[in-house]
């Protein structure tokens, strides 16, 4: 099962893992973290082909791909 963590505590909605999702999983939510932060959410997290390249891609590391890659 697919599942992608975005810690609240790190984020700082820079939303570099939108910008570089190729599979437009992530879209920016109306949900603000504790520094004010709009927050990203994996909205389309079935089209999510566990490449990694949001986690690899935050310079916080607040996001975290878990699932296995031949579940796709």
């Amino acid at each position: 099962m697919k599942a992608i963590v975005i810690d609240e505590i790190y984020c700082k909605g820079c939303r570099l893992c939108i910008m570089n999702c190729h599979k437009d999983v992530y879209e920016i939510s109306s949900v603000r973290n504790a520094k004010g932060y709009l927050m990203p959410t994996p909205a389309r997290i079935d089209d999510c082909n566990l490449c990694l390249m949001c986690e690899m891609i935050c310079p916080d590391m607040a996001i975290t791909v878990k699932g296995d890659k031949d579940e796709k």
